[in-house]
């Protein structure tokens, strides 16, 4: 390690600190940190894979090689098998989000991931569908009856998300469209509004785990805690009671509790995973989407065209339609590459192995030394992007291999890549695509001047989200 820091951290660090300090009273330390990071990995990334650096005296290495970041994601997975904040939650003090797979490790992952995955196999997804459209319909008759109203892209989003995954898997009407104040939302808001508090929570635990323990430190609070099992204990009650028969993340879990004796707790965070998994990071996705279709005219038209070529008479689309939308998907894939929901990604050695430093050179890297992965720049990047920086959904054409060639070379990973990447992808891209359909075949869609552009991101987010949220408006287009 110490090889590498002198070769690949202290050059590199030296000069980004010398940079901070000539510049610190010319410009705002967002700005500032901002140019001479972009700088920093610009520069370095002519000369190496990865650079190394340091975050509370811990050492990481920063990945600037698409290769091998897909490398360390899929072909290395063994040697980093785990996230960075993975093993950091206590059962006992924080029993829901410490069953999250994103925060397993080892064999543990492995079990559970297996258990879950036949939730998200295609037959599962496709019968859900119905759920997803009676869910629209709602979204549908509210946008229109909020006519003239400006709406936040991201608020709309969210309860499109929050209705869709409380029916799925709560079986149960969040009434996001329909109440001044939805409960399920409101939750969802307060669980993710706190993720900054959380990131700092999971820093605290992580540096000083016999504190966090001692003073009962979680990140889920209590009360949240037991909204979601009390939540879950009445969906259970009530399937029970009335024998319903329908094939949702409900029906899987109790058939799981059958079959593995699952306890209701385990349930419950089950039932958060999902709810996380397919609605704030759903949501977030597509307001971004709706923000450039809305920027983009051209692509809405084009778009629209494609969509009423498989609307039914009945004035609907079928599930095996919307899949087989091309243009849709690549407006979808090219919001996801200029706007992927998470910026950055953080795996941790879990075997010490070498890795190529230079074409010509390898260096190990340590045990619990953790990978950082720049989503972000990578999406962005003009080696890896014709013109980064322009919405183009042409760029993924079927004539030109889609997504292929870029997830070959590892620069496109809004879901992750390997056995760890996004267990709930395909539905996630069945609600954006359904939500899309809805919404860009019904309104004619415009960014409202309340929307400051160009769009600046939140820091205090974990996931991506605009400073002053995304504000548009919607005209229902006449039949």
């Amino acid at each position: 390690m110490h090889e590498l820091l002198e070769e690949s951290l202290k050059e590199p660090l030296e000069q980004f600190l010398k940079e901070l300090l000539e510049q610190l009273l010319k410009e705002s330390m967002e700005q500032l940190l901002k140019k001479s990071l972009l700088k920093f990995l610009k520069e370095y990334k002519q000369k190496y894979n990865f650079v190394g650096v340091f975050n509370n005296r811990s050492p990481r290495i920063m990945i600037t090689s698409s290769e091998v970041a897909k490398d360390v994601q899929s072909k290395n997975f063994k040697n980093f098998h785990d996230n960075e904040f993975g093993g950091m939650t206590n059962k006992d003090i924080d029993p829901l989000f410490a069953r999250n797979p994103f925060l397993l490790t080892g064999e543990e992952w492995k079990v559970k991931r297996a258990e879950i995955t036949p939730a998200f196999t295609a037959s599962r997804i496709k019968a859900l569908f119905p759920l997803v459209e009676d869910v629209c319909s709602r979204m549908t008759k509210y946008v229109k009856e909020n006519r003239g109203t400006v709406q936040d892209a991201k608020e709309l989003s969210a309860k499109f998300t929050a209705d869709v995954v409380s029916s799925c898997i709560f079986a149960c009407d969040a009434q996001s469209f329909t109440s001044e104040k939805p409960e399920i939302r409101e939750q969802g808001r307060k669980l993710m509004e706190q993720s900054f508090s959380s990131f700092l929570i999971i820093i605290f635990i992580t540096n000083f785990p016999t504190l966090a323990k001692l003073f009962q430190i979680g990140i889920v609070s209590k009360s949240m805690e037991k909204f979601f099992t009390d939540l879950m204990k009445k969906a259970i009650l009530h399937r029970e009671a009335s024998e319903i028969n329908r094939v949702d993340y409900l029906d899987f879990l109790m058939s799981l509790r059958n079959k593995k004796e699952i306890s209701e707790l385990d349930m419950a965070a089950h039932g958060v995973t999902f709810f996380l998994d397919g609605f704030e990071t759903s949501s977030v996705a597509i307001s971004f989407m709706l923000y450039e279709i809305a920027k983009n005219p051209e692509v809405q038209k084009r778009l629209r065209q494609e969509l009423l070529k498989v609307t039914t008479d009945e004035g609907t689309v079928s599930y095996d339609s919307l899949f087989e939308l091309s243009y849709l998907e690549q407006v979808v894939n090219e919001s996801l590459r200029l706007w992927p929901p998470v910026a950055f990604i953080s795996k941790r050695c879990t075997e010490p192995m070498e890795l190529p430093l230079t074409d010509s050179r390898n260096v190990t890297i340590g045990k619990d030394v953790c990978a950082i992965i720049n989503i972000w720049s990578m999406h962005r990047d003009p080696e890896n992007y014709d013109d980064p920086l322009t919405f183009n959904p042409d760029r993924f054409s079927p004539e030109t291999g889609g997504t292929g060639p870029y997830r070959e070379k590892g620069c496109f990973i809004p879901f992750g890549d390997g056995p760890r990447q996004c267990l709930g992808m395909r539905f996630a891209r069945m609600q954006v695509y359904r939500c899309l359909y809805e919404l860009v075949r019904h309104f004619k869609i415009t960014v409202n001047p309340k929307t400051k552009e160009p769009l600046k991101l939140d820091p205090k987010q974990f996931l991506i989200m605009p400073l002053g949220g995304i504000w548009l408006d919607f005209e229902p287009i006449s039949k």
